[in-house]
């Protein structure tokens, strides 16, 4: 209490700051009223109004000089009263200015009753040139402004549609509005009442930022011992390589003298370079002797490596999977998806990863097979944010597979749930960025490509991508990709033709953007959409091709030569043959068949297991295991002792099992291959 006391003068001064800074005015009349009844003093430090009457005045006449019109005035008191450091530094100002300079620029042609003065006018307009050659140039690579750029070159931008939106009142009211917030923000920000700096300082934040940093630190362990593994495999072949080089430049130096290598010695070299599973079978039945022979099988080391060096994994007991992932509690159902996924996207490439998939399809993991109302897949329906996002990852990491595609493209039913999911999300960012992901992927299949764009997808894509800088990268590229691969086929183009304006703006617009992944993309997407003569027709008359030009004086040797198509392509008259025609009745499966596991399909991970929670590999193995491992047909004998410690006995004794339940008719050929000293001890135990 004493404590309270010694500083009540201050708390109670820092209550009414933040009061008048919040313009709770009936509140603090009353607050101020008690404390007087009651003899509290209030800090002197903190009982200053926030409202300065200098500051109020500015944005007074601020605000009249933007009504009038009156350019020189406007930006003599911006320039007075609003910082530097703020004017150059802030994106926020950069963009306000901009478009005040825009404002101002045009402020005759909307509001002069006849024609507009033209010397007024020309005066105008030469500031705004000036203004984007000095500081407005910094905004020239924005997509958001790169066609305001074109603006003082146009001689009628009233009729331009390009700049119609300009001349709506509704623009101008919007802009005041902004200024008005900003100043406010601006103004507010220089008096932020203590209290809100201290809560900032010491409030609920740090609970969000330990347990992210907590969820980075565990990806980072898990990514760390990924990589020291491969760091420790690639240490010991370079070892080896630095070895045998070594030794062949030995060879060399003698040979120089006269020596002859023998062929022993050139095999046991080229042994020592192949790769494990290689080495016992060439040491004796390869003939080094003859030319060539040597370097051929070098290079032939170099196939991926076979099942015996990466161990099967364990099969599962689907049925209880799938019923726990319909009936289970949301948290069970969560961590039952991520393990499910992990398992896919961290096995090896080759034939571990393709027993995993095939596992998945033959049992319907997903149930696209099923008719039933209660499915697997209707858990992207989920109430659960974090079930969505989980369902949304393990489809997304299907469709990055060949043969995932395949499963998932049997019927349109995942296809129409993940538009559906696609169109409501709009919460959690990652699900609609693996539900983008899938779908694009799914759009290298021509069936799906048609029922995509039926659906009406290109007009959801068009409307997201009018604001390009509120998506992240990955829902920007994919996002862009699916528009393109959409745009390459007939019905794809004469969609596009229905809201052509809308279209080439778009696409113009992304043009300029910072990202220079999508580039290829919308250059992609615009040449295809051109050999529509309407939509041709739409781009000259919003002089897309002045557009392509800018861009041909900043950018590489290859976005030139696509932008030099681009505008070939818009100035034909008429087109090559076949370009028309419809591309329907091709083939139906055109797919290029690419497996590619992304990295973001395990990033940010929403849930980390509890003290005594089970997740992964783990959870699968201890609950969920089944009988054989899929495709374990792989000859137990040959096993070193050290695969067995790697793969785990038990997985050696389903192996050992399958193998005697091969030979069982056959054993006098087993008896004359004869039984190791190994294999005998092992069967013992």
């Amino acid at each position: 209490m004493v404590d309270v006391l010694a500083h009540e003068s201050e708390l109670l001064g820092l209550v009414k700051e933040y009061l008048d800074f919040a313009e709770f005015e009936d509140t603090l009349k009353t607050f101020l009223k008690e404390c007087k009844i009651k003899g509290k003093p209030l800090s002197k430090s903190t009982c200053g109004s926030l409202r300065d009457p200098k500051s109020l005045k500015f944005q007074r006449d601020l605000l009249a000089a933007f009504d009038s019109g009156d350019q020189k005035v406007f930006f003599r008191l911006w320039e007075e009263h609003i910082p530097r450091p703020i004017r150059d530094g802030d994106s926020l100002a950069q963009k306000l200015e901009f478009y005040l300079h825009i404002h101002f620029a045009i402020y005759l042609l909307k509001h002069s009753a006849g024609r507009p003065d033209k010397e007024d006018l020309d005066e105008r307009i030469s500031y705004f040139k000036t203004f984007l050659e000095t500081k407005g140039a910094a905004l020239s690579q924005t997509t958001e402004f790169l066609p305001f750029y074109a603006l003082p070159f146009v001689p009628n931008p009233m009729a331009h549609p390009s700049f119609k939106e300009l001349f709506q009142d509704s623009w101008t009211s919007e802009l005041k509005l902004k200024l008005e917030k900003f100043l406010a923000l601006m103004f507010k920000a220089s008096n932020t009442p203590k209290l809100l700096t201290l809560y900032k300082e010491n409030g609920q934040s740090n609970k969000d930022v330990l347990q992210q940093l907590h969820q980075q630190l565990v990806e980072a362990e898990r990514r760390s011992m990924t990589y020291l593994k491969r760091y420790n495999r690639i240490q010991a072949d370079y070892h080896n390589l630095i070895g045998v080089t070594a030794e062949l430049v030995d060879s060399l130096e003698a040979t120089v003298s006269g020596k002859m290598i023998t062929p022993e010695y050139l095999q046991s070299v080229c042994v020592r370079l192949f790769s494990n599973q290689m080495r016992q079978s060439l040491a004796h039945s390869v003939d080094f002797t003859r030319p060539g022979t040597a370097s051929t099988m070098l290079r032939a080391s170099l196939a991926p490596v076979k099942l015996k060096d990466v161990p099967l994994l364990p099969s599962l007991d689907y049925e209880k999977l799938k019923k726990d992932l319909i009936l289970g509690s949301d948290r069970l159902k969560a961590f039952l998806l991520q393990a499910l996924r992990w398992r896919l996207t961290t096995s090896h490439p080759g034939e571990q990863r393709e027993t995993v998939l095939q596992a998945y399809i033959s049992n319907d993991l997903l149930d696209c097979h099923s008719h039933s109302q209660r499915s697997v897949l209707q858990l992207l329906q989920s109430k659960s944010e974090v079930v969505r996002q989980y369902t949304a990852r393990l489809i997304n990491a299907f469709a990055s597979l060949a043969e995932g595609r395949r499963y998932l493209a049997q019927s349109t039913k995942v296809l129409r749930m993940l538009e559906e999911r696609l169109k409501e999300e709009d919460k959690d960012v990652i699900t609609r960025e693996n539900v983008l992901g899938a779908l694009q992927k799914f759009s290298l299949r021509r069936p799906l490509q048609t029922a995509m764009i039926q659906d009406g997808l290109i007009f959801w894509l068009i409307d997201i991508l009018k604001e390009p800088d509120c998506l992240s990268d990955y829902t920007l590229e994919y996002s862009v990709a699916l528009l393109m691969n959409l745009c390459l086929r007939s019905a794809g183009k004469n969609m596009c033709a229905k809201v052509a304006g809308l279209v080439l703006k778009v696409l113009s617009d992304l043009l300029g953007h910072e990202n220079h992944e999508i580039q290829p993309y919308v250059n992609g997407a615009l040449y295809s959409i051109l050999s529509i003569p309407s939509i041709r027709e739409e781009a000259r008359a919003m002089g897309m091709e002045d557009i392509l030009r800018c861009f041909i004086k900043e950018g590489n040797a290859e976005m030139i030569r696509q932008i030099e198509f681009i505008i070939k392509q818009l100035n034909a008259e008429e087109l090559l043959d076949g370009v028309l025609e419809s591309d329907d009745d091709e083939d139906e499966d055109d797919e290029e068949d690419h497996d590619t596991m992304e990295a973001d399909l395990d990033k940010d991970e929403l849930i980390q297991p509890q003290l005594g929670e089970l997740s992964g590999e783990k959870l699968l193995t201890t609950e969920y295991l089944g009988g054989f491992p899929a495709g374990a047909s792989v000859c137990w004998q040959n096993l070193s002792l050290e695969d067995s410690q790697r793969l785990g006995m038990r997985t050696l004794l389903v192996r050992v099992l399958e193998f005697t339940l091969d030979e069982l008719g056959g054993c006098r050929r087993a008896q004359s291959r004869g039984v190791t000293q190994f294999d005998s001890c092992f069967i013992l135990h």
